[in-house]
């Protein structure tokens, strides 16, 4: 089993970044092989809304303008058995590099010039199981009230590349100092959701 993490922090080490490297540890121990994308690395040009991607027909993702990494981060994505998607809470949204990254997913829409209408996801069915993972310095039960909106833009880009979210993991009031680092329950409870995810 291939089970790959698409990483939206610009902290490596950090708090998000340190929740994924324990749900993919879970994996491995169940007998999965991994893979981490930090978004952060990868050159990903800004959509321009120029549509091209989005006018043929058909379930297979449209061919977008730019020849960059996007490409290869989807291809790794469609050939994974299952997928985490990661990205802190940052101004009360998504990071830029997520932000990006989510833009760049109109390739999996048909969504044709002269015609009024909403664009339409190219394939509905959600064949994998992902994992969504995210931080705040709100506290828990706050954050989760106060970020229903911010999960679903998490939760959306999953469901677009053919997944099925079966985990939230939330973590609050984190990083209250430079070098603080997830408490070993949280550390346990991710290990154990990537178990779970691949199987085990």
């Amino acid at each position: 089993m291939k089970i790959v993490a698409v990483i939206g922090t610009y902290r490596k080490g950090g708090v998000t970044d340190s929740a994924v490297d324990a749900v993919l540890a879970g994996a491995q121990s169940a007998g999965a092989q991994t893979e981490k994308i930090h978004l952060i690395d990868k050159p990903i040009e800004f959509c321009n809304n120029c549509r091209a991607c989005c006018q043929q027909p058909g379930e297979k993702r449209g061919k977008c303008v730019y020849d960059d990494d996007m490409n290869g981060i989807l291809d790794t994505m469609e050939q994974a058995d299952a997928m985490v998607f990661a990205c802190p809470i940052n101004a009360g949204t998504v990071t830029a590099v997520t932000k990006r990254f989510i833009e760049r997913l109109m390739v999996y829409y048909y969504w044709p010039w002269g015609k009024v209408c909403a664009p339409k996801r190219r394939n509905k069915k959600l064949s994998k199981k992902a994992i969504i993972i995210t931080s705040s310095t709100m506290p828990a039960l706050l954050g989760r009230f106060l970020g229903l909106q911010f999960f679903q833009l998490l939760r959306e880009p999953v469901k677009i590349v053919g997944a099925r979210p079966v985990k939230t993991l939330y973590f609050g009031m984190v990083a209250p100092t430079r070098d603080w680092k997830l408490p070993g329950k949280q550390i346990q409870k991710c290990f154990a959701a990537g178990r779970k995810l691949a199987g085990g």
